[in-house]
């Protein structure tokens, strides 16, 4: 098997688009992620792989919390801004709109749902690291989320 054949196999499994949200000592950083789950109910756990050489990934280990907002059917750029596919946002997020939580990171506005995190554990996997986080905070919108299927954005078209 190649690495091409996976990518497409992968490809045919449709996911979440999260925006997982942190800050460093330049500001708030973001990155787009499709790879955002829940690991149990008690105690509260999720994860979320991230890329082992992005600036992100060490924003979110080093300050240790993140938010992850599901992201709302129609972003589809932001989602692209925050996977470096668009022009990147500046360190404020001035013109991203979003709220702080309670652990004072961002939250995308319009969520269909957002959880705010702390980091427990780190795991290396691949050229991927998984966060291992106790979700501290929880959230609900509206909406339909964003979803990423065959390389391209959909949502539900309920």
């Amino acid at each position: 098997m190649d690495e091409a054949t996976l990518r497409d196999a992968l490809a045919r499994l449709p996911a979440g688009v999260v925006l997982v949200a942190t800050r460093d000592r330049d500001g708030f950083r973001g990155v787009t992620t499709t790879s955002f789950t829940q690991v149990s109910l008690q105690p509260s756990l999720v994860l979320v792989c991230l890329d082992r050489l992005a600036a992100s990934r060490d924003a979110v280990i080093g300050h240790g919390a993140f938010t992850a907002s599901v992201l709302p059917a129609g972003s589809a750029f932001l989602a692209d801004r925050f996977s470096g596919q668009a022009p990147a946002a500046d360190p404020t997020w001035r013109e991203v709109p979003h709220r702080l939580g309670a652990n004072g990171l961002p939250i995308v506005a319009d969520a269909v749902a957002w959880f705010e995190c702390a980091v427990r554990s780190v795991s290396e996997a691949g050229d991927h690291d998984i966060v291992l986080a106790t979700v501290t905070a929880v959230g609900r919108g509206g909406g339909e989320p964003l979803l990423h299927w065959e390389r391209g954005y959909w949502s539900l078209g309920r």
